[in-house]
């Protein structure tokens, strides 16, 4: 097995190699005034602040490292945490979004070959007990499985577990939020791309959107603050919607998302169909007053925004035009047991395979550790990674 790097933590000299169009990292510039106005634009920090910048990301690592008891697992060459784990529970889907799968479908995964509900749990654990304070759960759909109100229970009660969060397309939600709510479950995101029923039927080659609605009124009414909405923008189908977006976050405590439409195998990505943040962003400030811009987490992979009189909020997930890698805490973990450091990379490691050979702990720990190591300081441009081999995005899990 090869041995871990250096165990220094050189967060702010790893974050000098990536752009500063990341929103995370400028707004603490922004919140210790030293950003000019060219940096805040996106134009990059003036020379004259490098030493400051040093010392911001120092603190901010020292203050993670203080706040997480973080294994050495997962840090990265970069010096970043990663402290957020996303679980893809199953390739299957009730739906067939057109951006998620390929017309003609995707070829599944043998049952024998996904985890178990047993090797799930037991690299979660292992995951949380090396400083995971939050999983997420996806797919395919994850409320298709059988087992999942058992699943949620479990990983619930693993010791050192903050947020267990579920991305979901909303259809069998409803009727099953409130049992998994009592299992454990205190984030829900659902996906929905329009507000008109015969697009929704268009985009997802399904019938549902009703069913949708329900289980994003089933969610406020159990208290989920906020029940966050994820709406994949894509132009000439629904970016005429987007004010009827922002509308869900007046009367409630909804987070509408916009996401940028992103490569994967088979969804016939194409720059045309890009909307870019800074466009969504201008239809916005131009149909409402006092759009205002929240300070982010560092981690935050969204650009937050509240509107005056609005119970709710509006985000902007912005992978395409401005990545947020500097600030990337998130590994995954697939249905079939492979491991993967980066959305856009075609790198995996299966810890299915070990697993299955009986090896110990320590020796899952060091292949973990050593894919997390390999991890690149950003991801390739949109261009680039719309030539890269990937997979479907169903297969790795919203």
């Amino acid at each position: 097995m090869r041995p871990c790097a250096s165990r220094s933590f050189n967060w702010h000299l790893g974050l000098q190699k990536f752009p500063l169009a990341n929103s995370k990292i400028r707004s603490l510039f922004q919140s210790a005034n030293v950003v000019d106005r060219r940096a805040s634009e996106g134009d990059g920090i003036d020379g004259s602040l490098l030493d400051k910048y040093g010392s911001l990301c120092e603190k901010l690592s020292e203050d993670m490292q203080k706040e997480n008891n973080v294994s050495e697992m997962l840090i990265d060459s970069f010096g970043r945490l990663h402290t957020y784990l996303r679980i893809s529970l199953t390739e299957r889907c009730n739906l067939r979004c057109q951006y998620c799968m390929p017309a003609e479908g995707v070829e599944l995964t043998p049952n024998s070959h996904l985890l178990s509900q047993n090797e799930i749990l037991r690299l979660a654990n292992l995951f949380v007990s090396s400083g995971v304070d939050k999983i997420r759960l996806t797919g395919g759909e994850p409320t298709v499985r059988k087992d999942i109100e058992d699943i949620c229970l479990q990983l619930s009660n693993l010791k050192g577990l903050k947020t267990l969060a579920m991305t979901t397309n909303g259809i069998a939600l409803a009727r099953k939020l409130p049992k998994l709510k009592e299992c454990g479950l205190n984030l829900v995101n659902i996906s929905l791309d329009t507000l008109v029923p015969a697009k929704f039927e268009f985009m997802t080659r399904r019938r549902g959107h009703e069913r949708v609605m329900e289980s994003i009124n089933a969610a406020v009414d159990l208290g989920y603050n906020p029940v966050k909405v994820n709406c994949v923008v894509m132009r000439g189908f629904n970016d005429d919607e987007i004010s009827d977006f922002v509308e869900l976050t007046r009367e409630k405590p909804i987070n509408v998302r916009f996401i940028e439409f992103m490569p994967f195998d088979g969804n016939v990505w194409n720059v045309k169909k890009l909307v870019p943040y800074y466009e969504m962003l201008d239809r916005v400030v131009k149909q409402f007053t006092g759009v205002q811009r929240i300070q982010d987490h560092p981690t935050e992979t969204a650009k937050n925004f509240r509107i005056d009189g609005h119970q709710g909020t509006v985000s902007f997930i912005t992978s395409m035009t401005e990545h947020f890698c500097a600030g990337c805490n998130r590994l995954r973990l697939l249905a079939d047991g492979n491991f993967k450091v980066c959305l856009f990379g075609p790198s995996e490691v299966s810890l299915r395979d070990p697993l299955r050979l009986g090896v110990d702990d320590n020796v899952l720990k060091g292949i973990i550790g050593a894919a997390v190591k390999r991890k690149k300081a950003s991801h390739a441009g949109m261009f680039d990674i719309a030539k890269t081999p990937n997979r479907p995005m169903i297969h790795i899990g919203g």
